[in-house]
């Protein structure tokens, strides 16, 4: 009786380990299908032409000098007042825009607080709110780029150290900023060897799972099988010197197409 058991359990997790290898192949199509590019042309210079005026005409048309009206005294300091408070009020302005553009250690600081409360870690419920303050869902792939920037070591929490260290060089101290930034985490995707990065640290997220049934090597493989085999697996070669793993994994899926 235990070994029927044993059997029904070893086969329920390798079941649940191809379902999830099979969600890994088709998530990765998906993100290469997004993966578009947008041919940019070269910008149309224009240039235009000066029309001049023969000397006859230009000198015809120059009118005498008008002699300026002195102004009075009180007129000239009530006018060098408007320039002086007009060219305060423009500096003023310039300097608070840029004290609020340039990165600010404290405000990054009092970010991450909302988020801790009074603690050094942004546990679960503050990132539930950090999610829905940024515009994303937890499991949004772009959750995890933000993970790999910020060096997270847990699934879920952001320390202080690794959200300031990780804000820092993403140069974001309000949710606005991280916002406009979320594009440029979403294009790491796009680049090959930055997509290798975030594959292999995600392993480290998903070793945290109670389900240890892939190690390091075969997770890799993964990776390969999905760039290298199609979404159907029409062009996957069964003498292919493929771990048994994905053998099992299309041996599996080509079973379930048919039923």
């Amino acid at each position: 009786m235990e070994q029927v058991l044993g059997r029904q359990s070893h086969y329920f997790q390798l079941n649940s380990h191809l379902s999830t290898l099979a969600n890994i192949h088709k998530i990765y199509h998906t993100l290469n299908k997004l993966n578009l590019t947008e041919d940019v042309g070269q910008d149309d210079h224009q240039t235009g032409s000066l029309r001049s005026c023969s000397s006859s005409d230009c000198f015809s048309k120059v009118m005498p000098p008008r002699k300026k009206r002195r102004p009075a005294s009180g007129d000239d300091l009530s006018a060098k007042k408007s320039r002086h408070d007009s060219m305060y009020r423009k500096y003023d302005s310039t300097r608070i825009k840029t004290e609020e553009e340039a990165f600010s250690s404290k405000r990054c600081l009092e970010w991450f607080y909302e988020y801790a409360g009074t603690d050094d870690v942004v546990g679960p419920e503050g990132m539930e709110k950090f999610c829905e303050d940024i515009g994303v869902e937890p499991e949004n792939v772009v959750m995890l780029v933000l993970a790999w920037k910020l060096d997270a070591q847990n699934m879920g929490y952001f320390t202080l150290q690794e959200w300031l260290k990780g804000m820092t060089s993403l140069q974001c101290d309000t949710t606005e900023k991280l916002r406009n930034t979320l594009d440029y985490l979403r294009s790491l995707l796009n680049e090959s060897t930055n997509f290798k990065l975030i594959y292999r640290y995600a392993f480290d997220f998903a070793r945290q799972s109670k389900y240890k049934v892939i190690n390091k090597d075969q997770w890799c493989n993964v990776l390969e099988f999905s760039r290298t085999i199609n979404l159907d697996l029409s062009n996957y070669d069964e003498d292919g010197a493929w771990p048994v793993l994905l053998d099992e994994f299309v041996e599996w899926y080509k079973d379930k197409q048919m039923s």
